[in-house]
């Protein structure tokens, strides 16, 4: 009876301090109060919690009985191993010994800490943070009880973070590229992070030189648009600009159609062929994917870019040309050199001025501003009522992978606005842009938002290492056979595979 009332009588007391979480005004108050709550309820050795806001960009965390190597060590497993379970999977993971246990057994963080007794859950949905408990003062591991309490612990917790949190001052993102657009105008590349300022500031070095620039980068990233910048910001600025995909144009018509073709010289050739350098006369020419001409054709575009000098097919006459040409390409034309499927000399020649263009993996914080964009321009160009974008969705966005990089965020929002119009919604959200996610009353759920990211993240490792699966799971500290789990379970393939 004793033991009854006692247990009873500390049951109370935990509701009184977890109602009483509720008083606190401050985020730092509010974490000092929490984590000596939790601590005490569930006898954890060593705890830390965690909440981030993602409008100003900032952690706070708490620490007990933590020294700084193991609060770095356990910051670092927000993105992997043990927390990103439960983040990932949008519940509480425990296990009564994390190096016995199968599924962290791999990790190296795990071994290397001999890391025992863990209960780690999520704090709210959409994502606030976690609490991340380890090892016990008292006999035993993590019981059913212990989970109880954080569970409740952590929804609490995440009703009054998600208030004060929504108080503090929003982030209002520095704008690298606002410099750089004063003498570069480039309106149509939509951003402001630092890699896409990079890339800004070397064009605007070469936009007024009359020289011919080589643009790089995965397709879907902008070079076309940021070649359209150059074009308009130069000398031959207001005279054509005459666009190729060389990706697209049969082989056996790629020369006429860059060069020009008398009547008669192949057999679709029943007039006089006027070509797109031709066309581009006094002002820029842009050879998109310029890494798939055939031998030929390269030959012909050495001496164009050499001598400014062509023949059309079948004309013996030699045609001068007052073009700039800006190049374009997804391919690696150093390696195309080596396995002889581009010209040494022409690499050279128009690896001159070699300008890369950022994938959005780099330029995830112009990801909500691009999103904003889209959207707007496709509720113009479909004559449809203007939709605000959600908060949740514009972070959905933020989150997710986007291996089609600036292109498939722009289609993804245009299907997104078709969608949003047949609910008679007025606002953007998240199962528009992903009809993938249920529809629900609830916003972007928890696992819905973490899965999204731990896509991103699984993507962005294997791309780092070139798909070796091994190496991507070590970066993220979690088990190889975890990592093949996720790739089966998402079906991801490599770019370009079939």
């Amino acid at each position: 009876m004793e033991s009854s009332a006692r247990s009873e009588q500390a049951e109370r007391s935990f509701y009184r301090r977890l109602l009483e979480l509720g008083a606190q005004r401050e985020i730092e108050p509010l974490l000092d109060e929490a984590l000596a709550l939790i601590v005490d309820v569930t006898g954890a050795t060593v705890a830390y919690i965690e909440l981030y806001d993602e409008d100003t960009d900032q952690r706070f965390w708490r620490g007990h009985r933590l020294e700084a190597n193991d609060i770095e060590q356990i910051r670092a497993s927000i993105s992997h191993g043990i927390i990103a379970s439960a983040i990932a999977g949008g519940r509480t993971v425990e296990t009564p010994s994390a190096f016995a246990d199968e599924r962290f057994a791999d990790l190296g963080s795990v071994q290397r800490h001999s890391i025992g007794a863990v209960l780690c859950a999520p704090i709210g949905s959409p994502p606030l943070g976690v609490i991340y408990l380890q090892d016990r003062t008292r006999p035993g591991s993590f019981g059913d009880r212990d989970r109880e309490h954080a569970e409740l612990f952590a929804r609490q917790l995440a009703t009054v973070a998600d208030r004060l949190l929504a108080q503090r001052p929003r982030r209002r993102l520095t704008d690298h590229t606002s410099e750089v657009r004063t003498r570069f105008p480039c309106a149509d590349l939509i951003g402001r992070t630092r890699a896409l300022a990079r890339v800004l500031q070397a064009a605007s070095l070469v936009a007024p030189l009359d020289v011919d620039v080589l643009i790089t980068g995965p397709s879907g990233t902008g070079k076309t648009a940021l070649a359209r910048a150059i074009a308009n910001s130069g000398a031959r600025a207001g005279k054509a600009f005459v666009a190729v995909n060389c990706a697209a144009i049969p082989e056996g018509l790629i020369e006429s159609e860059l060069f020009g073709a008398e009547k008669g010289a192949h057999s679709t050739a029943t007039r006089k062929l006027i070509g797109k350098v031709a066309a581009a006369e006094g002002g820029t020419l842009f050879l998109d994917e310029i890494g798939e001409l055939s031998a030929s054709a390269q030959a012909k575009l050495l001496q164009l870019l050499q001598a400014r000098e062509y023949h059309p097919l079948g004309s013996p006459s030699v045609m001068h040309a007052d073009i700039r040409v800006i190049s374009a390409t997804n391919a690696n034309l150093r390696a195309s050199v080596s396995k002889g499927k581009f010209r040494e000399d022409l690499y050279y020649r128009v690896h001159v001025l070699p300008l890369e263009m950022p994938g959005l993996s780099e330029r995830r914080d112009d990801i909500p501003e691009l999103v904003e964009h889209f959207c707007a321009a496709a509720c113009k160009r479909h004559a449809l009522g203007t939709l605000t974008v959600s908060r949740r969705a514009a972070a959905a966005c933020r989150e997710a992978a986007w291996p089609g990089h600036v292109r498939q965020l722009e289609h993804a929002i245009e299907a997104g606005v078709i969608r949003a119009h047949g609910d008679k919604s007025t606002v953007l959200e998240a199962h528009h842009v992903f009809p993938e996610v249920e529809k629900a009353d609830a916003p972007l759920s928890f696992h819905e938002s973490t899965r999204m990211h731990q896509k991103r993240l699984i993507i962005e490792a294997l791309d780092r290492h070139d798909w070796n699966v091994a190496d991507a799971a070590r970066d993220l500290d979690l088990a190889r056979s975890y990592v093949y789990n996720l790739i089966h379970e998402f079906k991801l393939e490599r770019s370009g595979s079939n």
